[in-house]
């Protein structure tokens, strides 16, 4: 755009103008093209997939070679040009469609190892409570008094209350069932 023989540098604070497109615009969900490029590598990764291209090129070989040259559409005396660029464009198809399913396939493979490294942040936190927890129980247990140690204690006050007097002992009881004379 000129204006007095001087160019207008366009701002990236103004709008611009909108431009009619020359081709309508085809809308294409990136989801369902990477879905079909994800079949389409796995297809070309089967057996089936190698056996019929192997029929193909063989019964293609074999009909521009054995075939009457008039029936020949890609002779052998033009080193089956077109066989060549029917490879050619169906390699440089594959490989982007391909490495496309890789990425689609390592994004997702990412996202499995964010959630299995988020999983076992939570485990090893859960873990790491339950082994604080089960240390200050062990704490609370070394303070609170075990069966053995009030058996021994209440003994301890028996033996001690007996001795004082407070409590009857066995003796007392058979000098008191015996017969005084």
């Amino acid at each position: 755009m000129r204006s007095g023989g001087r160019r207008e540098v366009s701002r990236l604070d103004q709008p611009r103008e909108l431009r009619r497109a020359l081709l309508p615009r085809v809308p294409i969900s990136n989801e369902r093209f990477g879905v079909l490029s994800e079949k389409f590598a796995r297809f070309m990764g089967t057996a089936t997939f190698l056996i019929w291209m192997t029929i193909f090129v063989a019964v293609w070989l074999a009909w521009n070679t054995f075939a009457p040259e008039a029936a020949q559409f890609d002779p052998r005396s033009l080193n089956y040009t077109l066989l060549t660029l029917i490879l050619s464009l169906q390699a440089s198809y594959a490989a982007p469609l391909i490495l496309l399913a890789q990425n689609r396939q390592d994004d997702r493979d990412r996202v499995g190892l964010e959630q299995d490294r988020a999983r076992d942040e939570r485990n090893l936190a859960d873990t790491e409570f339950l082994t604080r927890e089960v240390a200050s129980l062990r704490l609370a247990m070394r303070e609170t008094a075990t069966r053995d140690f009030v058996r021994s204690e209440l003994r301890s006050l028996l033996e001690e209350m007996e001795d004082r007097g407070y409590l009857r002992t066995e003796d007392d009881d058979e000098r008191e069932d015996r017969p005084t004379a």
